[in-house]
């Protein structure tokens, strides 16, 4: 890709680094710079840059050929290049915004996406042919006129409720055919498989039953999701979490083998007391072995596993490690799921020392179940101070470094905030080994993320880590991204970054 954008002049250049590191916004700022410096409008010779043959190696045959350079992007590129063009169309010279639109026609047919675009910006230029196409296909049409026909009546009472939960009561059916392992409660089938809600303690779960209720509110929220299906999942599994429902060990214990059932007594028993466990103990634990993964979540649901003491997981923990044969991975993600996941995402304060004392001994000898199980959600979801600080010391004294690579790959998709900020400065500042795409992926990250932190320390911090220790992977394009992310701080570290990023660019 730096191959093409050597390709353009310097203020060209330089659009196309906007483009391709913060997409729309960014060319556009950039372009109201560039004109309010000079007059002369860069964007002529810009196209003309994008129109000019390029040579390449055809995908199919193999063979040496030519194609227009713009051709050679990404679909992304082509995408934010058409929209940035659709915003400032009126200034636009119209032979070289239509000798563009031809270029890129020879290979969009692929793309839906871009040929409405290509179709929107004839538009834009008065291209005749072009005013009466409508932008929506066919199918589209199809889609939408189902929809309207579906939703007709969503003004009476409970209209989208009624459709949402006929399309979720039909998923449910066919589950129930299709797995053993299902239950009936109030006359609706339900999804027995005990997910992320399972983690956390009975009292934090919400009761919220949508479909029995019919509650005319529940309804205007399961409809205020634009993913339905998504919301349905969600609903099920809250229908897990509510108190009237049977209880998992009345309903479910029917798939697990007897000796397995027979363990569970045993096990909660110890559980409960906190007290150590000797090694008489230990073979009880291997009907872990035993279990598939929906026997794996009913058995510790019938254990409260989420549930237990602190002060008796280090015990438990320990009999687990001295199982032989070592646990699968499919069973240690669930055992560090139910019995890590719920705790530490109700942590406000510094994590217990039988906590720490747990989570780092499984996570030493399952490094990647837990970097799955536990890591990856708190993640996803954003984690405090307190989370972040467990999550710094499982990065730091108990993962390899392939696996701080994998933690650091999950920090790349969702929000950023001062936990997940942390969490990275700690890998960055223990010097993973990124490939030039990691880092690229990265830059677009702190692209994006950048406006929500201009007071923060922790960003700048990290910043700074990057510019010190990561030098070898700046490159043009993101010398220009970690520029426009310093411009916007606003903490004392700003002159610092600035000096750092000004030594790599000379």
């Amino acid at each position: 890709m730096s191959v093409l954008v050597q390709r353009f002049g310097g203020r060209s250049r330089l659009l196309v680094q906007a483009l391709l590191t913060g997409g729309v916004n960014s060319a556009q700022k950039v372009f109201l710079r560039q004109r309010a410096a000079d007059s002369n409008s860069p964007l002529p010779a810009f196209l003309d840059t994008l129109c000019q043959d390029e040579a390449c190696l055809d995908e199919h045959t193999h063979a040496l050929t030519t194609k227009p350079l713009v051709c050679l992007f990404s679909a992304a590129f082509k995408r934010d290049l058409l929209c940035f063009l659709h915003l400032l169309h009126p200034g636009l010279p119209r032979e070289s915004v239509l000798a563009l639109l031809r270029c890129l026609s020879q290979d969009a047919d692929e793309n839906p996406w871009i040929c409405a675009l290509i179709s929107q910006l004839h538009k834009d230029v008065g291209v005749e042919e072009f005013r009466k196409d409508t932008l929506v296909t066919p199918e589209c049409v199809l889609s939408l006129k189902d929809l309207c026909y579906r939703f007709k009546d969503s003004q009476e009472k409970g209209g989208w409720d009624r459709c949402l939960n006929q399309h979720k009561t039909d998923e449910l059916s066919t589950d129930y055919q299709t797995d053993a392992g299902h239950k009936k409660r109030k006359s609706e089938i339900t999804d027995l498989h005990m997910d992320a809600e399972l983690d956390e303690p009975q009292s934090k779960r919400r009761k919220t039953d949508l479909a029995a209720q019919g509650d005319p509110e529940d309804g205007q929220v399961a409809v205020g999701q634009e993913e339905s299906d998504v919301k349905t999942m969600q609903l099920d599994k809250e229908l897990e979490g509510d108190s009237s429902a049977t209880p998992p060990e009345e309903d479910c214990s029917s798939i697990l083998p007897d000796h397995i059932k027979a363990a569970v007594p045993l096990i909660k028993e110890l559980l409960d007391s906190g007290t150590e466990w000797d090694e008489n103990c230990v073979p009880t634990l291997k009907v872990l072995n035993e279990c598939d993964a929906n026997q794996l979540e009913v058995f510790c649901a019938m254990l409260c596993l989420p549930e237990a003491p602190e002060q008796s997981l280090p015990h438990f923990c320990s009999s687990v490690l001295a199982l032989s044969p070592d646990l699968s991975h499919s069973t240690a993600s669930v055992i560090i799921k139910n019995l890590f996941l719920g705790k530490v995402r109700s942590l406000t304060e510094p994590p217990s020392r039988c906590l720490v004392t747990a989570v780092t001994s499984l996570c030493t000898r399952y490094p990647r179940p837990t970097c799955q199980a536990l890591i990856e959600p708190l993640i996803k979801e954003g984690t405090n101070s307190a989370q972040a600080e467990l999550l710094c010391r499982l990065v730091k004294d108990c993962l390899e470094p392939h696996h701080r690579l994998l933690v650091f790959q999950m920090t790349l998709v969702g929000s950023w905030n001062e936990g997940v900020l942390s969490v990275i400065h700690d890998l960055l500042d223990l010097k993973i080994e990124l490939s030039e795409e990691i880092f690229s992926l990265f830059t677009n990250q702190l692209s994006s993320q950048y406006p929500h932190f201009t007071k923060s320390m922790k960003f700048a911090k990290m910043m700074l880590t990057v510019l010190t220790k990561f030098q070898s992977h700046v490159n043009a394009v993101c010398q220009h991204t970690l520029s426009c992310c310093i411009s916007f701080n606003e903490t004392f570290l700003k002159k610092s970054l600035q000096a750092a990023l000004k030594r790599i660019c000379h």
